[in-house]
């Protein structure tokens, strides 16, 4: 029977040390977060995956998609793959940040063929899969989760690891701006910086310099900012033409959404994203991910799930085929419920 996590904190040690007991006698691990990873996902996959090095576990770190070039500092992220080794014989599969196995990519089914599989997230939409899980919607970011996992197991965080779990932290909690703010965000950044963290560093990285592309891609978004008339709901739009047209790639999208949500008086904003060979060959419906993001009085992880997606009450996404023009006008619809 799967184990839940989502209960007391009785239950939360339960699992925590299950878990931590499985990990100790694998001998060869798949570790994998969600696709079109952002600094959370990355940065726990790093930890989680250095962590099992350390105690010379055999140990693969796999995302499909290409690690977006602001988390390319992270020692570590070198370990990630976008490949599996065929007739690897994985034991044990940790699957970090997913809330559902889905979100892994094309390589989910291969991972719910490994043993046991792992599940270790904190969005409150999680569907509950595999066959050990931590899923905590109080923890301020997967990688606050995995920073206790490493600590149930008694492995000594070295500054790899530390940069890691303070970079996931960081970036989930928006700098400390998001409403998943907690203690435990301070505290274990605080301990991380004591184990050499450099937050000026991490912030250059981050926040301090963007390529020319990015800031032309920024430009051609926002160009695309729809209001509804209401003034509750706003709309931007990101398209493959868009990409191509500044040399970018879909993870220099990460971030854009804030400045439609930042507008005034917007208490929900969309950013549509058109995906690569998104066109079924149907007219005009494609395939799109759009990303929501709430001013905290909209929980869109409720609506995201009404389309099939999940997330957090301030930040969620889905995925959808269907024609831009309908996808709008659904978005548009929801500033009459809110």
């Amino acid at each position: 029977m799967p184990q839940t996590s989502t209960g007391s904190f009785n239950q939360l040690k339960s699992s925590m040390n299950n878990i931590a007991n499985q990990l100790k006698k694998s001998r060869n691990v798949l570790i994998t977060s969600h696709i079109n990873p952002d600094g959370d996902a990355i940065g726990s996959l790093v930890a989680m995956g250095v962590a099992l090095q350390t105690r010379g576990i055999d140990t693969t770190l796999f995302n499909e998609s290409p690690i977006p070039a602001v988390y390319r500092f992270l020692p570590g992220v070198e370990l990630i793959s976008r490949n599996i080794e065929p007739g690897k014989g994985f034991d044990t599969a940790v699957v970090l940040d997913c809330g559902g196995l889905d979100r892994v990519g094309n390589r989910a089914n291969m991972v719910y063929n490994v043993p046991v599989v792992i599940n270790i997230d904190h969005h409150v939409t999680n569907n509950g899969f595999g066959d050990l899980q931590i899923i905590d919607d109080s923890a301020c970011a997967t990688a606050e989760i995995v920073y206790r996992l490493i600590k149930a197991m008694g492995i000594e965080i070295d500054q790899t690891m530390a940069t890691a779990i303070y970079t996931g932290i960081v970036t989930d909690t928006g700098s400390f701006r998001f409403s998943n703010t907690n203690h435990a965000a301070f505290a274990i950044c605080d301990e991380m910086v004591r184990k050499g963290v450099q937050p000026y560093n991490i912030a250059q990285h981050l926040y301090g310099t963007y390529s020319l592309g990015r800031i032309k891609l920024l430009n051609l978004a926002l160009e695309t900012i729809e209001i509804s008339s209401n003034g509750n709901v706003s709309m931007m739009m990101l398209t493959r033409k868009m990409l191509n047209e500044t040399g970018t790639h879909p993870e220099d999208a990460d971030g854009l959404i804030n400045y439609a949500r930042r507008i005034e008086d917007v208490k929900l904003a969309a950013l549509i994203q058109e995906q690569e060979n998104g066109h079924n060959g149907q007219g005009d419906v494609k395939q799109y991910h759009v990303s929501l993001r709430s001013d905290g009085s909209v929980d869109v992880a409720v609506i995201a799930s009404g389309f099939g997606g999940g997330g957090h009450p301030s930040a969620a996404g889905f995925g959808i085929q269907t024609t831009l023009s309908d996808l709008k006008h659904k978005i548009i619809q929801l500033s009459e419920t809110i």
